[in-house]
């Protein structure tokens, strides 16, 4: 698992003017239906918070007329919605939450939550919260965006959760890890239901369980995963070739380049200027891993980065070839609101099924990045490229392994 986040990086445009989206997101929002004090509902899932940890807000997010569609991100992505639709959906469900330890696991609503962690569809509740709740849409650069968080005054869930066999197998045993846990599971469900589970503390040994933040959860199921397939990577004797892949959803557009070396990674993020951030001049962001993986979290990419990564590791592991990859995400203002890392791992998956372009040198598939980034951003790529470590580790990475 990666190491626990100590601090965010300020200086990153979502985080330093997400209350710049605020005005047109709750126009959107506002076009609801007024939310209810009391109501009964659907719970797709559940949110836990950060702030005063080991002490956290552990929140449902439910409402009327709420069904898988409100948190599906596959479902999002395979059918296209636009940024309105989901912000539309999400800004629907109520966090109605409370607060409690990590590991309070005998709160008289944790049963709840637990149960609702563990179903792979939306569970009936019946929710009264302490007061009537106003439209606001919570963001955040890794997080899916959600509605206004009220405290929780009484629920009940009015049905079975409908939790899959594997996911009971796991959860009754006592000395399966969580890592072994997620690994085992990932094979017949995808990393946003992982999420769930792992966050809402069902998986692990059972004396060292624990509530996890969503924030960190989503980047641990997807550091696991990736790591899962690094471990196989690192021995595949053959090499890819010097490809090049492009794809762009939503005003994310990926140039993925692959090298014929040793496993390594590096991603950078660069964001263009766009109006709803406020931001005037292009800024970049990058993190890097060699042969033997990073030491500490990547503090400047953030979950971006772990998202990312799997499209690569999965792609990497399904040729059974080992190589290196640099990830150059460039983000438009058509991206006008952070909807979560999955629109990272998506875009990356698919922008890794399209068919490469092969090259017969590095210097000519640098040369071709050069000149598809300027026609398209009329930008130098060589500010990204000439701070590259994946680019220079390249040479240190020679002379260690040839011998």
């Amino acid at each position: 698992m990666v190491s626990t986040p100590k601090e965010k990086n300020e200086e990153h445009p979502v985080l330093k003017n997400a209350d710049l989206f605020y005005k047109r997101l709750n126009e959107i929002a506002s076009k609801h239906p007024n939310p209810k004090e009391n109501y009964f509902g659907a719970a797709p899932n559940i949110f836990i918070g950060k702030k005063g940890y080991p002490n956290l807000n552990v929140g449902f997010l439910s409402n009327e007329h709420v069904d898988a569609s409100y948190d599906s991100p596959k479902l999002w992505y395979e059918q296209k919605y636009d940024i309105p639709q989901i912000v539309s959906k999400r800004s629907y469900l109520v966090n109605s939450n409370f607060t409690t330890h990590i590991k309070s696991f005998d709160d008289r609503f944790m049963e709840k939550v637990r149960e609702i962690a563990l179903s792979s569809k939306p569970v009936d509740v019946e929710v009264s919260l302490t007061k009537k709740p106003h439209y606001k849409l919570e963001v955040g650069p890794d997080i899916t965006p959600y509605g206004p968080s009220i405290k929780l005054k009484k629920a009940e869930i009015t049905e079975n959760a409908k939790v899959p066999q594997k996911v009971e197998k796991v959860y009754s045993q006592d000395d399966f890890r969580a890592q072994g846990a997620i690994e085992y599971l990932s094979d017949s469900f995808d990393e946003h239901y992982l999420t769930k589970l792992l966050s809402g503390g069902t998986l692990g040994l059972k004396s060292q369980r624990k509530l996890v933040p969503t924030r960190w959860s989503i980047t641990a199921v997807d550091d696991m995963l990736g790591k899962k397939d690094i471990k196989k990577i690192r021995d595949y004797p053959n090499r890819t070739d010097y490809e090049v892949y492009t794809g762009e959803y939503m005003g994310n557009f990926y140039f993925i380049m692959f090298f014929p070396e040793l496993w390594s990674y590096e991603l950078f993020e660069t964001y263009m200027p766009n109006d709803a951030l406020k931001l005037k001049e292009i800024k970049s962001f990058t993190d890097f891993e060699g042969y033997g993986g990073r030491k500490e979290y990547a503090y400047n990419t953030m979950g971006g980065y772990y998202a990312a990564r799997i499209g690569v590791t999965e792609h990497l592991s399904a040729r059974k070839k080992q190589g290196a990859a640099l990830l150059l995400r460039f983000v438009t203002d058509d991206y006008w609101v952070p909807l979560g890392v999955w629109v990272v791992r998506q875009t990356v998956r698919t922008t890794l099924a399209n068919k490469p372009l092969v090259f017969g040198s590095k210097d000519l598939m640098i040369k071709y990045a050069q000149a598809l980034i300027k026609k398209k951003f009329g930008y130098d790529v060589n500010k990204i490229l000439s701070e590259s470590k994946l680019l220079k580790y390249f040479k240190s990475q020679t002379k260690l392994f040839d011998f």
